[in-house]
């Protein structure tokens, strides 16, 4: 009679500990929760803003490096192709001394060898045209976790989301906040916005840092600033934790920066909560030890932890919390083991706030 009792109690605490996740998963869906998205659905979302975003032509100015087509009309023997210098100065046959090309735009410099021209006598109506013909004194350059880095030209005035679809989107482990590194130069009165293709020596970087989640959740446009030459854009790595076996959505979730804390209830419940037939007092994390490579599997009682009885667990970055059905967990093991190295065959997810 009285293991009778005691079976209907731990029945009893079962049904409980179930209903409680499942509660805690339907809160996360109201607040939020219901909001993961795929890495796919967020880097289809970044291209979707970049275009919507996408910034109207402006002059760039010209750099260090960039091969410039100047042409005066009527005039073949000025008609010359010259490479901007360290110094950002170009030379032309006729005109004594060099000109100062670097941080002018085209139609700038048009105007500047024109009157050069003039003054000194050579054409009495000089018509000078001026083009970039090859540019790379502009360089954005995209690393981290993205799925193309990337360095490119900014050609035109070019925004942080512009850039992340330059370089194909966010990898599955990217972290919620990236790093805009920016040379400054060493005049702090220099106007802000110029790009970096002057002549003066780098003055220092400046550090900006913008969270994933106020540029594509926010709707609030002051977040996906514009990049400049010299930019680097840097995505850091986060980590993964991986929930699998009787919980309702499987996967792996990306931690929302570094080092944040995750627990096991907390990964539960960003699962959508336990199955009906789960067995959470016989759940596994399993880690691989980065010392000795070898994976522990360390047991978690989680009916004991939602009783107060034992503490929350910590996870880490690629630990996988499997919690298996009832007579599943062999067959968990048969397949391959924990999900260390799954790989492509697990959907990654990433909050959406």
């Amino acid at each position: 009679m009285l293991g009778t009792v005691r079976g209907v109690r731990d029945c009893v605490w079962l049904w409980l500990i179930c209903l409680v996740l499942l509660v805690l998963g339907s809160t996360g869906r109201a607040y939020g929760q219901d909001k993961f998205q795929t890495s796919q659905q967020t880097n289809d979302r970044i291209q979707q803003l970049a275009s919507v975003a996408r910034t109207r032509p402006v002059d760039t100015p010209i750099g260090t490096g960039d091969l410039v087509h100047v042409e005066v009309f009527d005039v073949p023997d000025l008609t010359r192709e010259v490479r901007v210098n360290e110094s950002g100065l170009i030379s032309l046959p006729l005109i004594p001394g060099r000109i100062q090309a670097s941080g002018l735009t085209t139609y700038q410099l048009e105007q500047k060898v024109a009157e050069l021209l003039l003054e000194n006598g050579l054409v009495s109506h000089p018509q000078v045209s001026v083009f970039v013909k090859e540019q790379n004194s502009q360089p954005i350059t995209v690393v981290g976790a993205v799925l193309k880095p990337a360095t490119f030209q900014a050609v035109r005035q070019t925004t942080l989301l512009e850039a992340l679809a330059q370089a194909g989107g966010i990898a599955d482990d990217a972290a919620n906040e990236l790093n805009i590194l920016r040379p400054v130069a060493p005049d702090a009165a220099a106007k802000e916005g110029t790009s970096g293709g002057g002549a003066d020596p780098p003055g220092g970087t400046q550090t900006i840092t913008v969270r994933l989640t106020d540029l594509l959740y926010s709707g609030d446009p002051t977040f996906n600033i514009p990049v400049y030459g010299g930019d680097i854009i840097n995505v850091p790595r986060s980590g993964i934790v991986f929930v699998t076996g009787a919980v309702n959505q499987p996967g792996g979730y990306v931690l929302e920066s570094r080092g944040q804390p995750l627990t096991t209830l907390q990964a539960v419940t960003m699962a959508r909560g336990l199955s009906g037939y789960a067995k959470p007092n016989d759940a596994v994390i399993i880690r691989l030890h980065q010392d000795t490579g070898v994976k522990e599997e360390i047991p978690v009682q989680l009916k004991q932890i939602m009783d107060r009885k034992k503490n929350d667990i910590r996870l880490f970055a690629n630990d996988t919390l499997y919690i298996p059905e009832s007579g599943g967990r062999k067959a968990f093991y048969k397949i391959g083991g924990a999900a260390l190295g799954i790989g492509s065959s697990i959907i990654v997810f990433r909050a959406a706030q």
